[in-house]
């Protein structure tokens, strides 16, 4: 049994008797689950669904919120085993502290709510008649306004330390024409100890690169140009303060 601080009492007690099954929950028992745990006082429907954890339209009260179930057991890597219910958890987990830390710092992300187990709760982008579109899916009505915020809001969570893996026009919403970054769970931490700091900032500065290689070519359909090279050297000479990938 894993002894993880993180896990929830319900979670160690299912661990520990062996109540597990691995068939996925469904629609149903997720519901109910957001339910008991208090994330929520009505579920309205599922939203979105991605590799790793399906997203759902709720109510708490008549504030509307985006609650992110992520899968006990199906995984999406080819040939993989089963994912542990304890992993699951620790994804949750850090996407929250990630998704808390990089809101307190001022980045244009959706405000975290709270995290049982492995659902996280927080706040819903979007009108009554659908949630907010992937940058992907958008057209911008100016995209040289569009490209200057995003950068902005990348640059803004490099200065809190933080750098998305993952940045793409997948996990950018755009909501009232602005972008949100969404997605946080498989973020670079720089500003932590623990790790060789030459390898966290490589790690950075390739997640870095590949991401905004990314926004360039979304943004070059639309007639924008993106100066990369500048603007990846210059987030990484910022993060890295004592040159130590010089």
């Amino acid at each position: 049994m894993p002894n993880d601080p993180y896990l929830d009492k319900s979670v160690r007690w299912r661990i520990a008797t062996g109540n597990l099954g691995f068939q996925e929950p469904g629609y149903r028992d997720v519901a109910d689950a957001i339910l008991d745990a208090g994330l929520a006082t009505e579920v309205l429907q599922r939203i979105g669904s991605g590799k790793e954890a399906d997203v759902y339209l709720c109510l708490d009260g008549r504030r509307r919120l985006a609650v992110k179930s992520y899968r006990f057991y199906r995984t999406s890597h080819r040939g993989g085993r089963p994912i542990k219910l304890d992993s699951m958890g620790h994804q949750a987990s850090r996407e929250y502290e990630l998704l808390v830390y990089a809101w307190r710092n001022g980045v244009r992300v959706p405000e975290p709510g709270r995290r049982v187990e492995n659902m996280l709760s927080m706040e819903f982008l979007g009108s009554l008649e659908r949630p907010a579109p992937r940058m992907q899916e958008v057209v911008p009505s100016d995209p040289a306004r569009l490209a200057t915020e995003t950068l902005r809001e990348v640059e803004r969570l490099a200065d809190a330390g933080i750098v998305h893996s993952d940045m793409s026009p997948f996990n950018i919403l755009v909501d009232r024409d602005r972008p949100w970054i969404i997605d946080l769970a498989a973020g670079v931490r720089v500003d932590r100890l623990g790790a060789s700091p030459w390898i966290r900032l490589s790690e950075a500065s390739a997640a870095l690169q590949h991401g905004v290689d990314a926004l360039a070519r979304y943004f070059r359909k639309h007639g924008q140009e993106v100066e990369v090279e500048n603007f990846v050297q210059g987030l990484v000479a910022k993060l890295d303060r004592f040159g130590v990938l010089a």
